[in-house]
């Protein structure tokens, strides 16, 4: 199917599902996707081979000067953003200054924009590096993934690249003891000749059990809404996805479901 990349820096805003009017920052290259996942429901496409290739991410500064620019003609307008969102083509905790350009969103955000939250969106894969978990504990929505509770699913689902290990993930996720928000994508399909569903009882029991573990402060369920990179996959119903933010609620944490 066909899937799109992010054209600027600093795009937007769009009217997120889940956040409100967002401003969006992406920190990867502006023709190619870059990440250290490549989930079979991606919006942007499947990871490109020529990603090994030399390419160049956007320094430090000139995110800085593109997020003043655009905050500073949205004052001007009165149509400031609910949220400057960290997402993009690809992992944006990837890049090397991410902490260094965090903390620069902050003090922008603090001066232009104070109502604005800052929100990062993440699959977790790099909260093992200290200074991404400590940049991560300073902005207001630290979104981070978790599609399942079974690795074989993750690695159909997810196909993280490198060393995975979800056990560790999880450990990293409850390090954050409670400041963090659980993301999961829920979806049906099949891929390499193999079933993919998240959705079942035991997928879902399972996905619990983790989220008492971590005790995220919110849990935001969703389904696929673009086009994905995979034409057999299935967008889950409403009313499944109610059915699952129940079982959340009853568990004792607060859902959002985005259908």
């Amino acid at each position: 199917m066909s899937t799109f990349l992010f054209d600027k820096i600093v795009f937007g805003p769009v009217k997120s599902r889940r956040l409100g009017v967002s401003l969006g920052i992406n920190l990867l290259p502006t023709n190619l996707k870059i990440c250290s996942f490549d989930c079979i429901y991606c919006e942007c496409g499947w990871n490109q081979k020529k990603q090994a290739d030399s390419y160049s991410l956007p320094a430090r500064h000139e995110v800085k000067e593109k997020l003043a620019g655009k905050l500073a003609e949205m004052q001007v307008a009165g149509e400031l953003p609910d949220v400057i969102t960290f997402a993009g083509n690809g992992e944006p905790t990837l890049h090397p200054d991410f902490a260094g350009i965090i903390d620069d969103t902050i003090e922008l955000r603090d001066n232009l924009a104070p109502k604005a939250r800052i929100a990062v969106l993440s699959n977790s894969s790099m909260i093992h590096k200290k200074p991404v978990f400590d940049a991560l504990l300073k902005v207001d929505d630290n979104i981070l993934k978790l599609d399942s509770a079974f690795e074989e699913t993750v690695q159909l689902l997810d196909c993280p690249k490198g060393d995975f290990s979800l056990q560790k993930v999880v450990e990293q996720l409850a390090a954050f003891n409670g400041n963090v928000t659980i993301q999961t994508m829920f979806v049906k399909g099949s891929f390499k000749g193999k079933t993919v569903d998240n959705t079942t009882e035991t997928e879902i029991n399972a996905w619990i059990e983790l989220l008492h573990k971590i005790k995220p402060r919110n849990v935001m369920i969703y389904t696929i809404d673009r086009d994905t990179p995979l034409d057999t996959l299935e967008k889950i119903p409403m009313e499944e996805l109610n059915a699952i933010a129940q079982k959340v609620k009853t568990a004792g944490f607060p859902v959002q479901v985005s259908g």
